[in-house]
């Protein structure tokens, strides 16, 4: 069977945040080192950062020139020009249903060689199996993201949500790839609070019945925002139950630039999902969810080649089995 939509066989995503190219959450719970399998890249010390906090950041998941290489496809993707300022300001070409992502600068791209060839690192794939715990996993099918400098900086504000609903115990992970450094907390980039990550259960009993379960009240929590720093090449994972999202671009000219990739157990099962990612691939068709417009210019069918898959990122992408 071949999709010629965009969306996916029972989409979960259609009204709410999350990526429709992997399910929901998985079957499989998330690694408790009960298998007794050595870490590949996390330290000890990593991993307690990790259980503490709701997220780690891999250093140099993949080399800092090919982070910066791909960085320059995506500004080329988005016909805009790094020394150009006048071309850093334009209209969305897709309207963005999910109010809060307006304006951050999400790129539709997902299938070109640049961010297949990102996820099919080694060192990214590796990070991920010690997240999960199994090397079986599948790779997102996400995009890129190039957050400018607010030219209206007072009273500009960033935004904390979930893409998943924190009640139902996402079995679940998402990650971000810096395509250039994001030392500066003024300038946009990623955003939590593992406080609220750590106290959710009692926290919510503060809360109304009728809450937003996916943006949340953070009165009393502003001074816990971390604003993570990340060098181009770093990967950061965080938990899907980890409140977070992008702070406002308040420098004068520095651009957060960054690519969106994150892993799940396989379900080599799932035919219809299975062959929906291999025709997104194939095709290079974008994912379609409440979060997710798509490109209306087709570049990526029009433009570009079809990926170049290593033996790893044919089964990340579920073409090949993994037994």
């Amino acid at each position: 069977m071949i999709y010629s939509k965009t969306t996916a066989p029972n989409n979960a995503h259609k009204e709410i945040p999350g990526n429709p190219s992997t399910a929901k959450s998985s079957k499989k719970k998330l690694n408790d080192r009960s298998n007794g399998k050595p870490l590949r890249v996390m330290s000890e010390a990593d991993w307690d950062f990790w259980t503490h906090n709701g997220y780690i950041v891999i250093k140099n998941a993949i080399p800092r020139e090919q982070a910066l290489k791909t960085a320059n496809f995506i500004w080329e993707f988005d016909e805009k020009d790094p020394n150009d300022k006048s071309t850093w300001y334009t209209p969305p070409r897709a309207e963005m249903e999910m109010k809060e992502l307006r304006g951050t600068g999400m790129v539709e791209v997902y299938n070109n060689q640049m961010l297949w060839s990102n996820r099919q690192m080694q060192r990214v794939y590796d990070a991920f199996v010690d997240i999960w715990g199994t090397e079986e996993l599948w790779v997102t099918i996400d995009r890129a993201n190039l957050n400018f400098p607010k030219l209206e900086k007072k009273g500009a504000k960033g935004f904390i949500h979930w893409d998943y609903d924190p009640d139902t115990k996402p079995q679940n992970v998402q990650g971000v790839l810096a395509l250039a450094d994001q030392l500066d907390p003024n300038m946009g980039g990623f955003q939590c609070i593992p406080e609220l990550f750590r106290t959710y259960d009692t926290w919510k009993l503060t809360q109304p019945d009728d809450r937003d379960k996916f943006q949340p009240d953070i009165t009393g929590l502003e001074d816990h925002i971390v604003k993570v720093a990340l060098e181009a090449g770093d990967l950061l994972i965080f938990h899907s139950a980890e409140p977070h999202g992008i702070r406002p671009n308040l420098s004068d000219d520095k651009i957060r630039i960054a690519q969106y990739i994150s892993m799940m157990p396989a379900e080599e099962e799932n035919k219809s999902l299975r062959e929906w990612r291999v025709n997104s691939w194939k095709n290079r068709i974008a994912p379609e969810g409440y979060a997710f417009p798509g490109d209306p210019r087709k570049w990526e069918q029009n433009k570009y080649e079809r990926a170049i898959l290593s033996e790893l990122g044919k089964k990340l992408l579920g073409l090949s089995n993994w037994k």
